[in-house]
């Protein structure tokens, strides 16, 4: 569990992002583009730049913002790759636990000698996956890892993701505009916008009956149908 009791970004005089939350388990951060989900992520990896002042203070059940405590899934696979070298060769373990991780994320080890653009989307997304679990994280981070995917490979890593958790016992922030793929992994829910949460709780009751009306429409623009409140 990580409870962020205050998280602030200021830019000059401005405040780019002030929000508190909880993670138990997994937590599905969503908001429009501009809102403050990437400015979360770049507070938790220490990635903001100088000329941003930020506050962050929390209670966790372990150390936070360590390079073993964290774990980092990429939208875009080939920001975590160099397609100029062997996928072996971007791992930082030994090949025993290589190994463990490719059986891990159901990859066959023969891609370890091929290089990125070899791969499949879905395959280079599980790469990252492994890549991002080396150390045995306690909270992973996930900044819409299926987004470029196919719906049956979406379907796939989300999967994947959930055996995964249970396997290795690590807490989730999910952060998409992709509320399909969020109640699919995820079982709280922040909603994020113009860098203040306006609405959180349990996934399935917030898409059942939201009671903020930008939330209302997030939900009606990511589904076609109302099937989704089953």
């Amino acid at each position: 569990m990580i409870k962020v009791k205050k998280l602030q970004i200021f830019f000059q005089e401005k405040c780019l992002l002030d929000i508190a939350f909880t993670i138990d388990s997994s937590l599905a951060l969503i908001g429009q583009s501009g809102s403050g989900k990437s400015l979360t992520l770049k507070a938790l990896l220490g990635m903001l730049p100088n000329s941003m002042k930020c506050t962050l203070k929390y209670e966790s059940d372990f150390k936070l913002i360590t390079g073993k405590s964290i774990g980092f899934v990429p939208q875009n696979p080939f920001t975590a790759l160099s397609p100029l070298t062997k996928i072996k060769k971007q791992f930082f373990v030994n090949k025993a636990r290589l190994e463990e991780l490719f059986g891990e994320v159901g990859l066959d080890l023969e891609l370890l000698e091929r290089f990125p653009p070899e791969l499949s989307g879905g395959q280079l997304q599980r790469v990252v996956i492994a890549m991002a679990l080396e150390n045995r994280p306690q909270l992973l981070l996930l900044d819409e890892p299926t987004t470029a995917l196919d719906p049956r490979t979406k379907k796939v890593i989300l999967a994947l993701l959930r055996e995964l958790q249970k396997k290795e016992h690590f807490i989730m922030l999910f952060v998409t505009h992709d509320i399909l793929s969020a109640k699919e992994l995820c079982e709280d829910i922040c909603v994020i916008k113009n860098g203040v949460l306006i609405e959180n709780g349990k996934m399935q009751e917030i898409i059942r009956a939201p009671k903020e009306q930008y939330t209302k429409i997030l939900i009606e623009a990511n589904f076609a149908n109302r099937d989704f409140r089953q």
